[in-house]
């Protein structure tokens, strides 16, 4: 229980001797019945409204400023610790820590966010299963046979990897030192974009995109090579976002010209693409290798043993995701998912 000042102690006991009920005592003064109950038990027993001894620290903050706390922290679920103690909850100044320490009782603790593509209602109700209707993109998109899709995709790896989540080993006092210092290229040190799809039975070669994709290139280089042969399996459908080379006209006209059956997709969406987790297999990968490429061909050339050496029941594991994936979205209401 929250210690009362001695001021509502001698309210609360006035209100109690002139008649007052302590349910309206306790909404009077806005604490609760419990409180008022153990204060009048307590007064009647000593004959004083002294709170009794405790052992350690009182309490610094009430349950009206621990209320507080909680309540801006879930509204405002990027706010600082410090900023809210800076704000002077109930008008008494505390500590951060006494924040932090209030938070942590709820449950709240801090944590490093997700991040994620801004998702506007358009997006989310383009998502499938939450439009709330049968759709024309949604409907085949949740019954579709997923062991017959051919997922695709571009991503792009950097010669210098720099990846928040490494942890260094030193003593007090080296954190200065060289050898201690994960250095980053001020321009960023280049980097290789490559293509590939993933099916339930094989891969396409990886291949590399140079300079900036176009349609021309897309279905030159990429699709009428490396992808058309994927296709060529009874019931294939392709996979592909909505990037421009993806949806420009040539692109379409091609894939319609040939009869390659396109599943429609949902912008914004590479949760539900499990290239992606692909992707994230090759760069750990390639991080584990114990020499890293020193230029961009020989970053190709390791990207591509990798890449064939990622073994098929990991992607096709990732296909079979796919129900999964469609269910997360479904009873996210097509917001952000775990995937």
């Amino acid at each position: 229980m929250s210690q009362l000042n001695a001021l509502v102690r001698v309210n609360a006991l006035g209100r109690l001797q002139a008649g007052q009920s302590q349910s309206e005592a306790a909404r009077a003064l806005w604490v609760s019945q419990s409180t008022i109950s153990r204060l009048w038990h307590r007064f009647r027993q000593t004959g004083s409204s002294a709170p009794a001894p405790r052992s350690g620290r009182p309490r610094v903050t009430t349950q009206a400023q621990d209320r507080y706390i909680r309540v801006t922290h879930l509204r405002h679920r990027f706010q600082s610790a410090s900023v809210t103690a800076r704000a002077r909850p109930g008008g008494r100044r505390i500590s951060v820590q006494t924040v932090r320490n209030r938070l942590h009782t709820t449950g709240l603790h801090a944590y490093r966010p997700l991040r994620g593509n801004v998702l506007t209602r358009r997006h989310c109700l383009a998502r499938p299963g939450c439009s709330g209707r049968t759709s024309t993109s949604s409907g085949p998109f949740l019954a579709n046979n997923w062991r017959h899709v051919v997922c695709s995709d571009e991503s792009y790896f950097l010669l210098q990897q720099h990846d928040s989540r490494r942890r260094v080993y030193m003593r007090q006092g080296e954190r200065y030192h060289q050898q201690c210092v994960d250095e980053v290229p001020s321009h960023g040190g280049g980097g290789v974009m490559v293509w590939g799809a993933i099916t339930n039975t094989g891969r396409s070669q990886l291949v590399e995109v140079p300079g900036r994709l176009n349609a021309q290139h897309y279905v030159q280089d990429i699709l009428q090579p490396h992808a058309l042969p994927l296709l060529a399996a009874p019931r294939a459908q392709f996979q592909h976002d909505n990037a421009k080379p993806h949806t420009a006209r040539l692109t379409t006209n091609f894939l319609a010209a040939n009869n390659v059956n396109t599943l429609p997709w949902p912008s914004l969406s590479p949760d539900l693409n499990p290239i992606e987790h692909a992707w994230d297999e090759l760069g750990r990968r390639l991080n584990a290798r114990v020499n890293a490429p020193p230029n961009r061909r020989q970053l190709f050339q390791a990207l591509q043993q990798e890449w064939d050496n990622i073994p098929q029941q990991t992607l096709r594991r990732l296909i079979a995701s796919m129900p999964r994936r469609c269910q997360a979205v479904i009873d996210s209401r097509g917001s952000h998912t775990r995937y």
